[in-house]
């Protein structure tokens, strides 16, 4: 059967064009066969390095030109006519530029660029001039086709057309796109969506990956793909045939030899014997009745009257015989209930069941950890059914009356081999810095809110209790007041804050009237400068915004994206930075595809890709949806409840390293792939210590050149660090208690004063 070729087409919807894109996109496939077979498919874009109407305006003249050219030209073949209409948009291009603004290059050539792809059968025609690129994808290799004039651009003095010709299968793509998207996204990035997606949706995916790396300007792309169509053949179409009546009017007789004479028999023999059941009833009827009537009888005996009184004295005397049965029978079925009945016997079964459970358990437990066995580490699959068999054996017992001085041990044990199986780290802390118990100049005590690595890589802790933060100096033990509520800076006046955010060279402060304000460390004493930041309509942000989080975009210069998580926009905000950082002037984007309730999202985290806990579940977004990524299930669930999260950090790049999650109502910190959501480990305090059920915030220093990571945290009375390494689940010693700093006698004046 003959194979034809069918294209799937992919654009960018004009609806999602940025609005100062200058490019036109051109697709026409001929409606009548003569056209198509003489001149194929046309697949055209013109691009623009500059932007505004009339570089618009432009592109739309060169793309009808060409289309109009090409399509009139029956004078040669496809490669001659392609130039020739190239050619001919160039000239009249050339004439109308000062219309245009385009204006006269030194090097005579314009900013235009073209990229034309004619396909006819299986023949594919491509060329491209200026700023345009042309990528054939085949058998999952990416192609870029050769073209000697890229830096000649439309208008141009002298303009060669160079036409490559080649051959087109089934699973080959070629897309047409502006160079400015793939200096932003890559021919990685293109190839890979390419490959998986549908080019409809690879080019929506691009478009979004496009604006979401803050991209501007030419934005064009086209690309289609060669699929196999079968040929196919229209057949008659067939009509049922009904056959004749020949038996209409005839009596109703049925269909079947010998039916409807078998039919009559079988009724016939019903009725006869239906009549011999008849009368042989009533033969034995009056068999019996003579059989009575020759039975004696007995004298009708005389009336005798009983006296009312009588009766009712013999009624109540039965009576009270049997409600006295009663009683005596109650009374003895409440007595052998009561001194026997089967307790003996489920003692006896609770007993027997308790004993084996705990055998069974003992068995299991033996085999994993045998003299010089340890199955955890030799055949992981076996231990952990060895162990779970164990672990449902030891609460059978509990359930069954065995004590737990003869279950505790057992439990440990068991429970110290699935955690190894699970991946459970115990590990130590040690405390950074102690918080006084009460501060004398306020008369409150501190309240940590949020902990956050600063710019110089200090501790900032935002205390709720006295409305300020503070910058905490681990190697003096001191701490620098850097905000308080009240404190005058200008003409405005500090809030209490309420959230706190790394941005860059910054420290950010949101307070309690949405206004943000900016501290960035002098020197590493402490010392700094605190400024109010301008943000587009902050005034309405309202009193529900759930979280702030920053990207650095550029490092160099210091700017980076402020985030906000505004449940009455229902969405998160993202603020671009102005250029010389003072502040975010312009609108701001929603960084979700579509409006959404925001309302139950905390713990922002930001690098490159979204992620944010929502109802304690953990989301990543990119390019605007959340689809196609989850963390792993906790696999201890045999062990712990179900985790629900409420804090998320890492301080690995984007797609790198790991994500660390807390878990409050298990106390433990779970670190999951930050690429795929897969599972690797958990950490838990060292001896089963209740450390983490205050964590009040956290973040991670990575390790260098493989050493572990670091993790920083603080509950209501301290700021701690663990080292995230295995070390032995036993309980710490207790700590002597360490001197307290005194937050207002350790604040360095120069650090606490802010600019005018």
């Amino acid at each position: 059967m003959a194979v034809r070729l069918q294209l799937k087409i992919g654009v960018v919807p004009a609806a999602d064009r940025l609005s100062d894109s200058p490019d036109t996109i051109v697709t026409h496939e001929p409606s009548t066969g003569s056209m198509a077979r003489s001149k194929g498919h046309l697949y055209l874009l013109v691009t623009c390095r500059v932007s505004g109407h009339r570089a618009r305006e432009a592109t739309r003249l060169v793309a009808a030109t060409i289309k109009e050219e090409y399509y009139y030209d029956e004078s040669a073949g496809i490669r001659v006519c392609l130039a020739k209409a190239v050619a001919t948009a160039n000239k009249r291009l050339a004439h109308q530029r000062d219309r245009f603004g385009l204006g006269h290059a030194p090097d005579g050539n314009g900013p235009l660029g073209v990229g034309v792809a004619v396909v006819r059968g299986n023949e594919l025609y491509v060329a491209t001039v200026g700023p345009a690129e042309a990528y054939l994808i085949r058998q999952a290799r990416l192609s870029t086709l050769p073209d000697p004039h890229r830096e000649r651009g439309l208008p141009a003095g002298e303009l060669e057309v160079d036409v490559w010709r080649g051959e087109i299968a089934v699973g080959d793509s070629l897309v047409l796109v502006s160079p400015n998207v793939m200096a932003r996204l890559g021919p990685d990035e293109l190839k890979d969506a390419m490959l998986t997606l549908h080019p409809q949706s690879a080019m929506e995916h691009l478009h979004h990956r496009f604006v979401a790396s803050d991209g501007a300007g030419s934005d064009g792309a086209i690309a289609f793909e060669a699929t196999e169509v079968a040929a196919t053949h229209r057949q008659r179409t067939l009509v049922p045939v009904r056959p004749a009546e020949p038996l209409a009017g005839a009596p109703d007789r049925s269909p079947i030899p010998l039916a409807d004479p078998v039919a009559g028999g079988v009724a016939a023999v019903q009725a006869g014997a239906g009549r011999v059941r008849e009368a042989a009833g009533s033969a034995l009827d009056r068999l019996i009745f003579a059989v009575q009537d020759l039975l004696p009888r007995r004298q009708t005996a005389y009336r005798r009257v009983t006296p009312l009184a009588a009766r009712r004295e013999s009624q109540r005397r039965a009576a009270l015989a049997i409600l006295a049965f009663v009683v005596v029978a109650t009374g003895l079925g409440l007595s052998v209930y009561v001194l026997g009945g089967q307790a003996p016997k489920e003692a006896i079964s609770s007993v027997t069941v308790g004993e084996r459970a705990l055998r069974e358990a003992r068995e299991a437990i033996a085999e994993v950890f045998g003299p010089g066995i340890d199955l955890v580490e030799d055949d992981p699959p076996r231990a952990l059914e060895l162990l779970t068999i164990a672990h449902d054996r030891l609460d059978e017992a509990a359930a069954a009356g065995v004590g737990a001085a003869t279950l505790t041990p057992l439990r440990e044990q068991t429970t110290e081999g699935l955690d190894r199986l699970y991946g459970v780290v115990p590990v130590a802390w040690s405390p950074l810095y102690q918080f006084p118990p009460l501060d004398p100049t306020t008369n409150t005590a501190p309240g940590v809110g949020a902990l956050v690595e600063g710019p110089d890589g200090a501790p900032y802790v935002l205390d709720r209790g006295t409305a300020s933060v503070w910058r905490l100096d681990l190697a003096t033990g001191g701490a620098a007041l850097i905000y308080r509520s009240g404190t005058t800076v200008g003409a405005a006046v500090q809030g209490a804050p309420r959230f706190l955010a790394r941005g860059g060279p910054d420290l950010l402060v949101l307070d309690d009237q949405n206004i943000l304000w900016r501290w960035r460390p002098s020197d590493a004493s402490g010392a700094g400068t605190t400024t109010l930041v301008g943000v587009q309509g902050q005034a309405s942000w309202g009193d529900d915004i759930r979280d702030i989080g920053t990207y650095l975009r550029d490092s160099e210069a210091g700017l980076y994206n402020l985030y906000v998580v505004d449940p009455s926009e229902r969405q998160i905000l993202a603020y671009a930075p102005a250029a010389d950082g003072s502040g975010f002037p312009a609108r701001p984007t929603g960084r979700l595809s579509a409006a959404r309730a925001v309302e139950t999202m905390t713990s922002l985290y930001i690098d490159g890709d979204i992620f944010v806990i929502e109802n304690g579940v953990i989301e990543r977004f990119v390019s605007g949806n959340s689809g196609g990524w989850a963390v792993d299930e906790a696999p201890d669930l045999l062990l712990r409840s179900a985790p629900t999260y409420t804090r998320i950090t890492s301080g690995t790049a984007r797609r790198d390293g790991l994500l660390l999650a807390y878990d409050p109502p298990n106390g433990r910190i779970l670190a999951f792939e930050k690429a795929s959501g897969a599972y690797i480990e958990q950490y838990r305090p060292a001896g089963g210590a209740p450390a983490w059920e205050d964590l009040r915030g956290m973040f991670v220093r990575p390790g260098i050149d493989g050493d572990p990571s670091v993790l920083v945290w603080a509950d209501a009375t301290a700021v701690y660090e663990s080292l995230l390494v295995a070390v032995p689940d036993v309980p710490p010693p207790s700590p002597s208690p360490s001197a307290s700093v005194d937050p207002a006698a350790s604040v360095d004046p120069a650090a606490s004063a802010v600019a005018p």
